[in-house]
């Protein structure tokens, strides 16, 4: 149960969403004291909402035991779920190479990298990509597209979407000489009309949107990707105490993962870089630290190496650490014109 679900006055539910006490057990974890000082309410006030949180989890508890129970699996059928997840391409087959096929459903990933390394260009190519029809081997989906910088431009995402229809025509034109298959009806206008965008302008506001996805998506069924453009802008920007930061930040990261399993959609989450002190120098590293690194499932780290983009597997339990250089062209995201392979830069 979240937390603006409690029979509280909206100050004070607004007061929590912002402090980051999100959810019933961000609650229950902490003491009256705490959560009074956190919140900037009284004592008393803090003692009622734990009270209410207390109770609420006890109920959901109770309710929810049998279906705990009933949601054991067996290793065997992870494995052949595993295997058979379906992948969103990124329109560059090196890059999908060291990927496994491309963004994996049901995992949170995480694209980080320098200014101008192409990471607003690889969330609108997914955008466009996850509704590439199942007959041309894609998911037939729908995109949520969150903007927290303002950097997502729809004139792009139109040119995307033009070349995606023209591969798609030309794949189909194949199939039809071959196999006598069927025409892609798509247009670019269609593309567009199915990425849902939404322009975030605070962390408050971030927060807000994270706990209303859950609803937005039971009612859009058909989404199978969420991009945030970047998770990182809004909390590096407005956050002096680093120890909220990080429970807001760890309680986004589960709603997240939670999303993404509920659903069979993947997320990506790009990221911006920031320069850390490590073993007597300053050195490039993703921004909101070590402990924001475990949140997510796979950890994509964008560089230049000379003139040429490369990405870099740096974290997942499923893929080996490998590199592959990419493009961004006029079209969209493909792969490089040298096909050398390079030490990793950063």
């Amino acid at each position: 149960m979240e937390a603006w679900r409690l029979p509280l006055s909206s100050s004070i539910r607004g007061k929590l969403i912002s402090a980051g006490y999100t959810s019933l057990p961000s609650i229950s974890s902490v003491s009256s004291s705490d959560l009074a000082r956190d919140v900037n309410i009284t004592e008393e006030e803090a003692f009622e909402i734990l009270r209410l949180a207390n109770q609420s989890s006890g109920s959901s508890s109770c309710n929810g035991s049998r279906s705990l129970i009933n949601g054991a699996k067996n290793a065997w059928d992870m494995l052949h779920e595993e295997e058979s997840l379906p992948r969103i391409t990124t329109s560059c087959s090196d890059l999908d190479s060291i990927l496994g096929g491309g963004i994996s459903c049901r995992d949170v990933t995480e694209i980080g990298g320098v200014p101008g390394i192409g990471k607003t260009q690889i969330g609108i190519q997914l955008s466009v990509n996850v509704q590439i029809p199942r007959e041309c081997g894609g998911l037939g989906g729908k995109a949520i597209y969150i903007d927290t910088e303002g950097s997502f431009m729809v004139e792009r995402a139109l040119q995307i979407a033009e070349a995606c229809v023209e591969d798609m025509e030309e794949y189909t034109g194949y199939m039809h000489k071959h196999f006598q298959a069927n025409q892609v009806q798509m247009k670019p206008k269609d593309i567009l009309e199915n990425i849902f965008y939404f322009r975030v302008c605070s962390y408050t506001e971030q927060i807000a949107l994270v706990n209303y996805l859950d609803k937005f998506i039971s009612e859009n069924k058909d989404v199978k990707v969420v991009i945030v453009d970047s998770i990182t802008f809004h909390f590096r920007q407005d956050f002096d105490d680093l120890v909220q930061r990080t429970r807001v930040l760890s309680e986004m990261a589960l709603k997240f993962m939670k999303l993404a399993k509920k659903f069979s959609l993947a997320v990506v989450l790009l990221n911006q870089v920031t320069t850390k002190y490590t073993e007597g120098s300053f050195q490039l590293a993703l921004a909101l630290g070590d402990s924001w690194s475990h949140s997510c499932t796979n950890r994509v780290i964008l560089y230049w190496n000379g003139d040429e983009r490369y990405a870099y597997i740096d974290k997942s339990p499923s893929l080996p650490s490998a590199s592959a250089s990419y493009t961004v062209t006029s079209r969209g995201l493909r792969n490089s014109s040298s096909s050398s392979k390079r030490v990793k830069m950063m």
